[in-house]
């Protein structure tokens, strides 16, 4: 005779994952964080992250709210976090971080670019006419020489920021 308990042999074992206090508590943290992360941004930006009504409404209101308060709403945060799904939420807050990466990354090329300028001259002017078309060459070649000849007399670079400020407005136009 069979007993109650036990399966029939045809029927799949399900797996059962045991989740421990403290890595519940974990996850419950994290989630707060992430909470915590979306509060410190602009509301602007905030608008393109796919959140629920409620809460959106509920870090709008932390947005607002200083001390005790503040953190009890950080804690409602976290408690809505749970219910939805955060994957989605987490890669719109990485893409916003990678965007300012990358907007760094271009700024030290433009530096590089411009340092490049004034040791070498013509031959990287030829370089920036050729990545960027709409370049003035004269200009640029003033500034060059402008630049030089502040360092050599060693007064304030004015040149050599404005070679800076004219290439980062060829990278935008471009």
């Amino acid at each position: 005779m069979a007993r109650k308990n036990q399966k029939a042999p045809w029927e799949e074992e399900e797996e059962i994952i045991w989740v421990s206090k403290t890595e519940m508590k974990e996850d419950m943290e994290a989630l707060q964080k992430l909470g915590e992360e979306l509060v410190g941004l602009k509301p602007s930006v905030l608008e393109k992250f796919p959140l629920p009504d409620d809460l959106a409404e509920a870090i709008k209101d932390a947005q607002r709210f200083k001390n005790e308060a503040k953190r009890r709403q950080l804690q409602y945060i976290g408690k809505l976090m749970r219910q939805i799904e955060p994957e989605p939420i987490q890669a719109a807050l990485d893409k916003v971080r990678n965007k300012h990466a990358q907007a760094s990354a271009e700024l030290h090329k433009l530096e590089a670019l411009r340092d490049r300028l004034v040791e070498e001259g013509d031959s990287a002017i030829e370089e920036v006419l050729e990545k960027f078309p709409s370049a003035d060459r004269q200009r640029l070649r003033q500034l060059v020489r402008q630049a030089n000849k502040e360092k050599k007399q060693s007064k304030p670079p004015k040149a050599y920021r404005e070679i800076f400020q004219t290439l980062k407005e060829l990278n935008d136009d471009a």
